[in-house]
């Protein structure tokens, strides 16, 4: 009995430091360049494609996005509207600070609280809670996501959705800037006219 406690103890550890080994930096996971500036890629127009699994890692849905950013010094705005493949329309509204230390923090609309990230060379990393509407009601998942810049105008982001510790999702999107000069202003509009659309049961 006792070396089956002491079994169990020893795989309690190794658990313990196994979850908390699969916790990264920015730092550790970034190239130095090209480096990642927020204010400089999220601003005037982008596009986006992007696919989305299930848990069994089965692609489920796939969407494009458009998005349009505007900035004052460090202080961003962010719109996105996103057409996925079974006819839904969703949008966000990021409203984003990057801090001199490379520390992000954001709000939005569908996301609870507070989101939280880090910058570091072409990397960037970014935590929140976000609620999805429901036909019956919104479900909250955690959402992590990893963001790499390859080249000046193109970034890759893979996205863990999990709930209650476990993965439900993942998501793989290609980000291009369109055009770093364009004014929101007629996006604004029309972001502001899209309704968004439950996810059916």
């Amino acid at each position: 009995m006792a070396g089956t406690a002491a079994k169990r103890q020893w795989w309690l550890v190794m658990i313990l430091v196994g979850l908390t080994g699969c916790s990264q930096s920015a730092s550790e996971l970034s190239l130095p360049t090209p480096e990642l500036q927020l204010a400089q890629f999220f601003r005037g127009s982008a596009s986006a494609v992007g696919v989305l699994q299930n848990w069994r890692g089965q692609a489920t849905l796939h969407f494009t996005a458009e998005l349009c950013g505007q900035w004052q010094q460090q202080s961003g705005d962010l719109y996105e509207i996103f057409h996925f493949s079974d006819g839904r329309t969703d949008k966000r509204h990021w409203r984003l600070q990057q801090l001199a230390d490379g520390q992000v923090t954001g709000t939005a609309d569908d996301v609870v609280g507070q989101a939280v990230g880090e910058t570091a060379g072409n990397t960037m990393l970014w935590h929140y809670q976000l609620s999805i509407p429901q036909t019956d009601g919104d479900v909250q998942v955690t959402v992590s996501d990893e963001l790499f810049l390859v080249t000046p105008t193109e970034l890759i982001n893979r996205a863990t959705l999990t709930k209650f510790g476990l993965t439900v999702g993942e998501l793989t999107l290609s980000i291009r800037q369109l055009d770093a000069s364009a004014d929101c202003a007629a996006f604004i509009t029309r972001f502001e006219q899209t309704q968004r659309s439950p996810v059916s049961d």
